[in-house]
């Protein structure tokens, strides 16, 4: 057993990212034979496959994973690491050099948390565009000064994002057994391919609070992520509104939060509002729309399936 075990899940990266990020790994001041690393290969086409040099960890292993989805990547990593401790970074994050040796220095100091994440600053290829600003939380950019948790699942103000997410291992293992025992099969929370619905990463950390955990963020762990301009257009943040939101409020169902049905005058008040937006941000709060109408929209049909069923 190791004390932690890192994994990168990675579909067709970047090479410059992905080199960065391996990088950084090996710079950690938590010396080496305290931790393992494990390369998920999520089913990159092969002019894509990682082609990176391992050989400075002897505890190292890129390990192919066919079946294509974030989802099934984290999984693969989860049956294969060995750690009591499993840190997912993320193959766009540059880990500040005692990121590993912090983040293992809480499961000692922070017992009551079974999920947690840090900082994440943006580093930007290009300057983004000032309207931008508003959503750089939904490219998990976020800095703070004080540690915060909490044992509600669904709180943003605590919850970790999926860079550099720390998961005690028995927590990582309540996942799994989700999957393999067919309660997470009914729902996509994950990317797939290209596809930007998100929300496996909060569904993981969630976990925590089913064990009787908490979940949080903690000021000291630190990392860059690597922005590409891509990321950054109207096109491209409104398909990850879209998403989010549409993981969102499944993931809210599946907890238990009531989401309320808006109705005619509700319908008719979101109307009125966008009314009120210019430019891009009109286009983001109907993203916002489209993504909670196709959640309940598929609600709906698996409960009326259910019921042709019977």
């Amino acid at each position: 057993m190791s004390d932690v075990s890192v994994i990168t899940c990675t579909h067709n990266p970047r090479p410059d990212y992905l080199a960065e990020t391996i990088e950084a790994l090996a710079r950690q001041s938590l010396p080496l034979d305290r931790w393992e690393y494990l390369l998920i290969d999520n089913a990159s086409s092969p002019e894509r496959t990682p082609r990176v040099d391992l050989s400075w960890h002897p505890r190292a292993r890129m390990i192919r994973e066919e079946n294509l989805g974030l989802t099934p990547a984290r999984l693969r990593g989860i049956r294969e690491a060995q750690g009591d401790l499993l840190i997912f970074v993320d193959d766009d994050n540059v880990l500040d050099p005692n990121f590993l040796e912090e983040a293992l220095r809480v499961t000692s100091q922070k017992p009551f948390l079974g999920s947690w994440s840090g900082q994440c600053r943006a580093r930007f290829e290009e300057a983004p565009p000032e309207w931008t600003r508003r959503y750089w939380g939904n490219l998990v950019i976020r800095e703070f000064d004080s540690d915060v948790w909490s044992n509600m699942p669904r709180l943003p103000e605590t919850m970790p994002c999926g860079a550099g997410l720390c998961i005690r291992r028995v927590v990582a293992l309540r996942y799994l057994a989700l999957h393999e025992n067919g309660r997470r099969k009914r729902f996509q929370f994950d990317r797939t391919g290209d596809s930007l619905i998100s929300g496996g990463d909060n569904d993981l950390a969630a976990c925590a609070c089913e064990l009787g955990m908490g979940v949080g963020l903690v000021s000291a762990l630190k990392l860059t992520h690597l922005i590409p301009p891509e990321r950054l257009t109207l096109s491209y943040l409104t398909r990850l509104t879209e998403g989010i939101e549409f993981t969102s409020t499944l993931l809210d169902i599946e907890c238990g939060i009531q989401v309320p049905d808006r109705g005619p005058l509700g319908l008719l008040a979101d109307q009125l509002r966008l009314l009120r937006l210019r430019g891009p941000h009109r286009e983001i709060r109907r993203a916002v729309h489209r993504g909670r109408t196709k959640a309940m929209k598929l609600l709906s049909d698996r409960r009326a399936a259910i019921g042709n069923a019977l």
